[in-house]
């Protein structure tokens, strides 16, 4: 008999398992839309849409396995990873849908909550002030215009399924629309960034690595406290802290 596995879960969202169907709860019923949409509008494989209801959506299992998860070796090979990176450049030429995602919000949003939060983390005792200061130096490259591009916003390697060197479809599209498109390359590898070349390689166009550089330090720096209060550990071998850390 099929059992019900409790995959991801906290106060916006929930994504259970029955069987081979994925059912994604979010309280937010717009985003919920929009990750139906992004999902149709993609030029690459995703999840079938199995079903729909407010605020839930049902999903086919994708096959393969994932690119890698935080804190373990990659089981994929060099050419998985540079698969992974042709379907991101796929995505980033297609046209991009009419809302910004995650990776588009504007530079005077962006950096005073960067700001912000910065000073929370060095107030609330969660990061050493110096570690916390030379991070937010070396983001600040991230923190310039940028043409707009489809992206998904939210690309973690885990989300991206592969087989046979093939990319077999990536999930979870609540964050995606119009962003910066160095803003996906960075959250691709910035838990495996000894595969950013093979990413690149993918990619197949020439990009600036300080700026995907400084995207891995203000992303990381962005997520570690909403990691704490959601019931993750920033502190797992390879994991947001160590990012940070490996550049003092």
């Amino acid at each position: 008999m099929d059992q019900v596995s409790i995959v991801t879960a906290h106060s916006e969202r929930a994504t259970l398992r029955v069987g081979g169907t994925f059912l994604k709860i979010d309280a937010d019923e717009a985003r919920i839309d929009r990750e139906a949409e992004a999902m149709q509008l993609a030029p690459i494989p995703t999840p079938k849409l199995l079903w729909r209801k407010p605020h839930v959506l049902a999903l086919s299992v994708l096959p393969g396995i994932a690119l890698a998860r935080v804190g373990q070796p990659s089981p994929a090979s060099p050419e998985a990873w540079a698969a992974a990176g042709a379907a991101v450049r796929r995505l980033h030429d297609a046209p991009t849908p009419p809302w910004l995602g995650r990776a588009g919000r504007p530079l005077d949003e962006l950096t005073p909550d960067l700001d912000r939060e910065c000073d929370r983390l060095i107030a609330d005792g969660t990061l050493p002030a110096a570690l916390v200061t030379r991070n937010r130096e070396l983001a600040e490259a991230a923190l310039r215009p940028w043409s707009p591009a489809f992206t998904h916003g939210d690309l973690h390697v885990a989300h991206v399924f592969t087989d046979n060197d093939e990319v077999t479809g990536i999930i979870d599209w609540s964050e995606a629309g119009q962003g910066d498109p160095l803003y996906d390359l960075a959250s691709l590898t910035v838990a495996h960034q000894n595969h950013l070349t093979d990413v690149l390689t993918g990619y197949g166009t020439t990009v600036d690595l300080k700026v995907i550089h400084a995207w891995w330090f203000l992303r990381t720096l962005l997520v570690v406290r909403w990691l704490t209060t959601h019931g993750h550990n920033p502190h797992t071998p390879g994991g947001a802290v160590d990012v940070l850390r490996a550049q003092l």
